[in-house]
């Protein structure tokens, strides 16, 4: 597993299967926060790294979505850490075993109540977790989530896109791609110096790719529109 400091306050621990899988750990003033927990192969190593940074104890887990490459070494991390599990509303059912993913069988991550729901205000709008701000982001999961740490301009997006050499591309196993191009616009309402997916590498001021991402994607998909 390769640990690289992508920002002042933000590393990213990768791994590779036949892809790259990335799982970010954060420094917070009250300790550090886990975004996504990889695959179960990873547990030994995001554990090791987060004693080794020194930047306090983990405090908290947020998940991007539920899939399997984003929490398989959830189970192992909380039989050491007590500490709370975020996720959108949305992904919570999928998260605890009462929904499947669509074309996958149903799945067991945690157990039912024990996932808690991202903070919302009255108008149901994500409020700041840690020093993280979540963005709704469907599309690729019911429930997925981006998260943009506006101190180093970083959006960590999870399956929001996919990337190669510094370019966007669309994500894998993705159900709902109109949803998802939608989704993609909050890269323009950000503008973020940097973005981080999972699957692939950095891309820096994704915003100057976003026209001719849409673009590629409507041609390869003519039913897929953005409103």
């Amino acid at each position: 597993m390769k640990a690289t400091q992508i920002s002042k306050h933000i590393w990213s621990l990768k791994t590779w299967i036949l892809i790259p899988v990335t799982v970010w750990v954060v420094v917070e003033e009250d300790g550090v926060t886990l975004i996504d927990t990889g695959i179960p192969t990873m547990a030994k190593g995001i554990m090791t790294f987060i004693e080794r940074l020194q930047a306090g104890p983990l405090k908290r887990i947020i998940l991007t979505h539920g899939h399997s490459d984003h929490v398989g070494s959830l189970k192992a991390i909380l039989r050491k850490y007590n500490v709370p599990v975020f996720a959108h509303r949305k992904e919570i059912p999928y998260i605890e075993g009462e929904l499947p993913y669509s074309g996958k069988k149903l799945m067991t991550t945690l157990q039912k109540g024990t996932t808690h729901a991202l903070p919302e205000n009255e108008q149901g709008q994500l409020q700041p977790i840690g020093g993280l701000t979540p963005y709704f982001t469907p599309g690729h999961s019911p429930g997925h989530v981006a998260y943009y740490q506006e101190q180093d301009q970083v959006l960590l997006a999870g399956d929001l896109f996919s990337s190669k050499k510094g370019k966007l591309r669309k994500p894998l196993f993705t159900p709902d791609m109109s949803e998802v191009l939608q989704s993609s616009t909050i890269v323009s309402k950000l503008l973020p110096a940097r973005l981080e997916v999972c699957h692939g590498s950095s891309v820096s001021q994704p915003a100057d790719q976003l026209d001719a991402y849409i673009a590629g994607i409507n041609k390869t998909h003519p039913s897929v529109t953005v409103s």
